[in-house]
């Protein structure tokens, strides 16, 4: 039993008349009956009375729904695939670090979600090593972050922004009293032998300072915090100070302040990755791309805070 003999024998039911089937199927008269013939010989019964061709025998009647049923799902079954391939259907799962779950990510979303209202969306926010972990694992379509914990031949990894190292403190502290107190300098910012003197909170995106004169800090931590909101409730208590990338520092934050760090100068590159050796989904490649033009369009390389 053929589909295309299933769709011949609803034609004939739908236009009365195996002429006006054959028309509709773009096939010639004979070619059509030929293909009701077999069906009907597969099944071992008549479809079509014999006196009247565009009469439904009562076995005819009996597989009339049963046909019509099974050809209006199978024709759901082949829109769902085609717009699964086309990527307006689907699921993708992203892995992102928190800095751009909040500043980045709503603005791309809205944008994706208009242009593919249907694709169901799962996102994930970790650290940069948790964000990498999870993608190799297979967890996640994609991931946001700094790839510097992975093997870049296991990753098409595409940058998106460069974002600033800085110092985060108290507004009451000391540091940014000296801050504010340079006038005639360039550019306002510390440099790492200024904070030595201070308290120092270790947080994972620390380990960019590592290999510069600044890992002096790290390994002089008095605290290590890897969740954000802990870190962010030492710094407020006044417990010390660490370093942040500006992304990571909340637009409105009343009470901290992000300085720049000015020697060492540093920068977390950040941007969308996939696995090298695996085709992604239509789905996530959409999004993928549009997460890089959108990115383009809209904020410069250095800085989006």
């Amino acid at each position: 039993m053929k589909l295309q003999q299933l769709r011949h024998f609803l034609f004939v039911v739908e236009e009365g008349g195996f002429r006006a089937a054959a028309d509709r199927a773009n096939r010639s008269q004979a070619a059509l009956s030929a293909s009701i013939k077999e069906l009907e010989k597969t099944l071992g019964q008549r479809l079509f009375e014999s006196g009247n061709k565009a009469t439904l025998t009562s076995f005819g009647e009996a597989c009339l729904p049963k046909i019509e049923q099974f050809l209006t799902i199978y024709k759901a079954l082949e829109d769902d695939l085609k717009a699964s391939a086309s990527g307006d259907k689907g699921k993708i799962r992203i892995a992102s670090v928190p800095s751009l779950v909040t500043k980045l990510l709503p603005s791309v979303l809205v944008e994706y979600s208009k242009k593919y209202p249907d694709i169901e969306i799962v996102l994930i926010d970790d650290n940069s090593v948790g964000v990498a972990n999870r993608l190799l694992a297979g967890e996640v379509d994609l991931a946001l972050g700094n790839c510097t914990s992975m093997d870049q031949a296991d990753i098409d990894f595409t940058p998106l922004i460069s974002d600033p190292i800085g110092v985060v403190c108290l507004k009451s502290n000391s540091l940014n009293q000296l801050n504010s107190q340079l006038k005639n300098q360039r550019k306002k910012g510390l440099k790492w032998q200024q904070l030595v003197t201070q308290p120092f909170i270790y947080n994972g995106t620390c380990r960019l300072l590592e290999n510069t004169p600044a890992e002096v800090l790290n390994r002089n931590a008095r605290y290590t915090v890897e969740n954000i909101t802990s870190l962010f409730s030492l710094l407020r208590n006044d417990l010390g100070i660490t370093t942040l990338p500006k992304l990571a520092f909340p637009s409105n934050e009343p009470e901290l302040v992000w300085i720049d760090l000015l020697e060492p100068t540093l920068n977390r590159q950040i941007g969308i990755f996939k696995l090298a050796n695996k085709t992604v989904s239509p789905p996530a490649q959409a999004f993928y791309e549009l997460c890089i033009k959108y990115v383009q369009e809209h904020y410069p390389l250095s800085d989006m805070a």
